[in-house]
């Protein structure tokens, strides 16, 4: 077992420097599970952010008799979460019908730092194992508190590093729509949590369905979005019938989570009564946060789909772009913290049956050689996700992705002839690119046609580049075949943004 240890001062010496600081907190957690061996002089920055493998000469934890009994495929997982006022850490397995969770959370704004390794430690002794036992270990990714967030990851980062485990990342939304007390309902589930400032992080899942081995909680139907409380209301009678309609039969709507709080909810059920005639709204009757019990159990369910991470490739989940104006923004009278800008004009909506005739006619318009309704129809039930822009309710643009553990694969993206350089296209991606952070993605990948200068102009400013060329890849006039041009964008680069 490693020693009681604070990661506090590792953590928050170098608190303005935010790539830095993981760094520091990934080290820290790896020097005391003892995997680098020498480690003075260590160039974090060249070998831990390119995926340098490191040797494992952590101790070998001893399995107490009793407590498990695992064949090589039933190692249990070490789930991590940190994300909001209460730290926990817990031990779980599950197989052949039988759970077994060990945890323990200690309830607190502060203390996360000091508190977190620690638990590691009394919740492995707990279990009756060693660290060699666990097969990964997975974090609540977030949204959340900004350094709870980036505590989680990091240590989640040097504990992977330390016993050479992969991470499996859980958002916080999704956890909380996958809790016991939210998982079972019929309909929609609509989750919010409080991001403080008078806003909350929101986000909406349909059935569970095994066709979606990247979110077990549901088919996502709004990706996590920051906005202000009061806004709530709008965003969702502006949506709801395009959810409903997406998630089939079911007009029921419940909502999870303590964001919540901060809504009117009698004035939001009667507003959507009046839009959809029949709708039934409850609250779930939960904690109202996503606790690691929650977080263990969704995310073993993503490592048994396959949907791990490197430790290298782990990010945290950012929506809130800044925290506090500048001195120079106070200044001109802003205030004292920015709120979420919402932008209803154009929906990003979650691609339906009901859609095809419209997506169909906009690739009509837009390929050559176009996807079919049976192709579409195939990705609908192979569980890609998919998307598509409404202006005004008219269709301005779609895109359908296929996921798969590493990367991101943009099968179809257009926009409708007379909406083209205007930000959609745009719009489309950046569902891409959370989509992609939300899976640990290491890339995104595409291909386009050779002869396509604009498109391929296009991706380039996206911050695409060119990896390869597919010989005859596409059909072309006359019966020959077009070469393609493969595209990726590296995803595993943190960004410097605030949670």
């Amino acid at each position: 077992m490693t020693e009681a240890f604070d990661l506090s001062d590792s953590y928050c010496s170098l608190r303005p420097q935010f790539a830095e600081v993981r760094e520091a907190c990934i080290v820290a957690v790896a020097q005391r599970f003892r995997c680098f061996d020498g480690i003075k002089g260590f160039p974090v920055s060249q070998n831990f952010l390119h995926g340098q493998q490191f040797a494992n000469v952590g101790e070998n934890g001893q399995l107490a008799q009793g407590l498990f009994k695992y064949n090589q495929f039933m190692k249990p997982i070490l789930a991590l979460e940190t994300s909001t006022a209460t730290c926990g850490v817990a031990v779980y397995s599950h197989e052949d019908g039988q759970e077994l969770l060990f945890y323990r959370e200690i309830e607190g704004v502060g203390g996360h730092a000091r508190n977190i390794l620690p638990l590691v430690d009394e919740v492995l002794q707990q279990a009756g194992i060693g660290r060699s036992d666990l097969r990964a270990v997975v974090f609540g990714q977030g949204p959340g508190g900004f350094t709870g967030v980036r505590l989680g990851c990091s240590v989640a980062q040097g504990l992977g590093y330390a016993l050479g485990i992969p991470l499996v990342q859980v958002g916080e939304l999704d956890a909380l729509a996958h809790s016991d007390s939210a998982s079972a309902v019929q309909g929609i589930r609509i989750a919010a949590l409080d991001a403080r400032m008078k806003e909350i992080y929101l986000a909406v899942y349909g059935p569970q369905s095994t066709a979606v081995p990247y979110c077990p909680a549901g088919r996502q139907l709004q990706a996590p979005v920051l906005m202000r409380a009061q806004d709530c209301e709008k965003f969702i009678s502006d949506r709801l019938s395009y959810w409903l309609r997406a998630a089939g039969e079911f007009l029921d709507v419940t909502l999870v989570g303590e964001g919540w709080e901060l809504v009117d909810r009698d004035s939001l059920s009667a507003r959507l009564q009046s839009l959809c005639p029949g709708m039934r709204m409850r609250k779930s009757q939960g904690s109202g946060i996503a606790h690691v019990a929650d977080v263990a159990r969704l995310g073993y369910q993503l490592l048994q789909n396959g949907m791990t991470v490197d430790p290298a490739a782990a990010l945290p989940l950012y929506l809130r772009d800044k925290v506090a104006f500048t001195t120079d923004e106070r200044a001109q009278g802003l205030g004292g913290n920015p709120q979420a800008e919402m932008k209803n004009d154009v929906l990003v909506l979650p691609m339906a049956e009901q859609d095809l005739a419209e997506v169909i006619e906009i690739e009509r318009q837009s390929q050559a050689f176009p996807w079919s309704e049976k192709n579409f129809r195939d990705s609908f039930a192979a569980g890609c996700p998919a998307w598509v822009l409404r202006k005004a309710g008219q269709m301005v643009g779609f895109c359908v992705c296929l996921v798969s553990p590493d990367e991101v694969h943009v099968l179809l993206i257009a926009v409708a002839p007379g909406f083209r350089r205007q930000g959609y296209g745009t719009l489309l991606f950046q569902q891409v690119m959370l989509l992609a952070q939300q899976c640990g993605a290491l890339r995104i990948l595409l291909e386009v046609r050779h002869s396509n200068e604009k498109a391929l102009a296009f991706y380039r400013e996206m911050g695409f580049e060119q990896i390869g060329l597919r010989r005859g890849y596409y059909p072309a006039a006359h019966g020959v075949r077009e070469d393609a041009c493969v595209m990726a964008k590296p995803l595993h680069v943190e960004q410097e943004s605030h949670a």
